[in-house]
């Protein structure tokens, strides 16, 4: 049963529109464990997401999306 994934790809492409990379969030302690799981779709705590979004001042659907998987049963 596939309830679908998160996709980050809109975090990088922000980052690159604001001139940044993933060694910023680095830099301002988002662990680089995080940052391997976004880059792979994988999930990560809340509070990741929250420090990602007051460090680039944005929303969540700025940088993060829902694809649903397979239809529901």
């Amino acid at each position: 049963n596939n309830n679908g994934y998160i996709d980050y790809s809109k975090l990088w492409k922000l980052l690159e529109k604001k001139k940044l990379n993933q060694q910023y969030l680095i830099d301002k302690n988002i662990h680089r464990t995080s940052i391997y799981n976004m880059k792979n779709n994988k999930s990560v705590n809340m509070d990741v997401i929250s420090n990602i979004c007051y460090l680039l001042k944005c929303q969540p659907k700025d940088i993060l999306e829902y694809v649903p998987g397979d239809k529901a049963e």
